[in-house]
């Protein structure tokens, strides 16, 4: 891995959406090379290529082994945001490349998106919003919410950072919480069920937040939306792949379930139509994690990762894939 402390000039590939902390965040050390998606990065000269030794990654930007092929130097891959399947990790792994991402500094912000949005989907909010601002309130009143939070029992789907986090909030809001994961999450009280089809029949609630990737691809499909059955929420702010989405919209659409409350999905920003025509649906623009607060940690922990790594230091928050050495 890394060469340790340098005197000498340091160039950054800044990879994906614009984010100024993150552009602004380096010193003259450090020269930076920028490019917005994976055609613009056909822009940068092949001498150039050969001399990048980090890459901060600010977005969902394809980060896969062809990309990163073309760096034969590099060193580190510092991430933004706590999901990385956009990024090749075994070939990381297997090149010697350290890659890290932004935990912990995001988990409160994704745990009040997921209970706000599980609120807002289960008692009408947005549906009601509207009702207000149409003027119909003023010929008749609202009617009562078919959903409510006393009387569920949620299913997360996932129960790492985030997934705990949540689960706290409900358990203050005295919601009956059981989970599934590969495996027991350590120090968890909660119910485990290693198998999802199981849980789906128990609960009546899903909350996914689990990781993307290969590994979960329409992990809650047909078969466990049946299982939920029809009084079902579904509710997810992990990644849109995790959920089949044309058996969620079928599901929707049949009462199989009573309603979903989304804030990903599979073709970001891209959203079906038939999503955003239904009245039994919450839709939020994938912002989990996006207030300003929040979202300057995250930039910042981009930053602090790369340069803690290029002072000989061991950077705070590698992945499991690609654990530190020798730092």
């Amino acid at each position: 891995m890394g060469t340790g402390i340098s005197s000498d000039k340091i160039d950054l590939l800044i990879y994906g959406p614009t984010k100024p902390l993150i552009n602004n965040g380096f010193s003259d050390q450090f020269v930076l090379h920028k490019y917005e998606t994976q055609h613009d990065l056909e822009r940068l000269p092949a001498g150039v290529a050969e001399k990048i030794r980090g890459i901060a990654v600010t977005g969902l930007v394809p980060t896969n082994s062809a990309v990163l092929a073309k760096y034969p130097k590099v060193e580190i891959i510092s991430s933004f945001g706590v999901g990385y399947d956009h990024i090749d990790a075994k070939y990381a792994a297997e090149n010697d490349i350290l890659v890290t991402n932004t935990p912990d500094v995001l988990t409160e912000e994704v745990a009040d998106t997921a209970l706000g949005l599980f609120i807002a989907t289960a008692r009408e909010f947005i549906k009601a919003d509207k009702y207000v601002r149409s003027g119909l309130w003023l010929t008749q009143p609202y009617p009562l919410t078919v959903g409510s939070l006393r009387d569920r029992k949620v299913g997360m789907v996932g129960m790492g950072r985030i997934g705990q986090a949540i689960a706290r909030r409900l358990d203050a809001s005295l919601v009956p919480v059981v989970y599934h994961s590969r495996n027991p999450a350590a120090g968890v009280s909660h119910k485990h069920y290693p198998n999802l089809i199981e849980m789906a029949k128990a609960v009546d609630t899903l909350i996914v937040i689990t990781p993307g990737g290969p590994s979960t691809a329409n992990l809650v499909n047909a078969e466990v939306m049946q299982a939920l059955g029809p009084r079902g929420i579904i509710i997810n702010i992990a990644r849109g792949s995790v959920i089949d989405e044309p058996a969620l919209i079928a599901a929707l659409k049949s009462g199989t379930i009573l309603a979903a409350g989304l804030d990903v999905f599979a073709q970001e920003p891209k959203v079906p139509d038939e999503l955003k025509s239904m009245q039994n649906v919450v839709l939020l623009p994938h912002v989990g994690s996006a207030s300003v607060v929040t979202r300057n940690a995250m930039d910042q922990l981009v930053v602090d990762n790369l340069k803690l790594w290029f002072a000989g230091k061991a950077p705070t928050t590698p992945i499991a894939e690609t654990p530190i050495k020798g730092r």
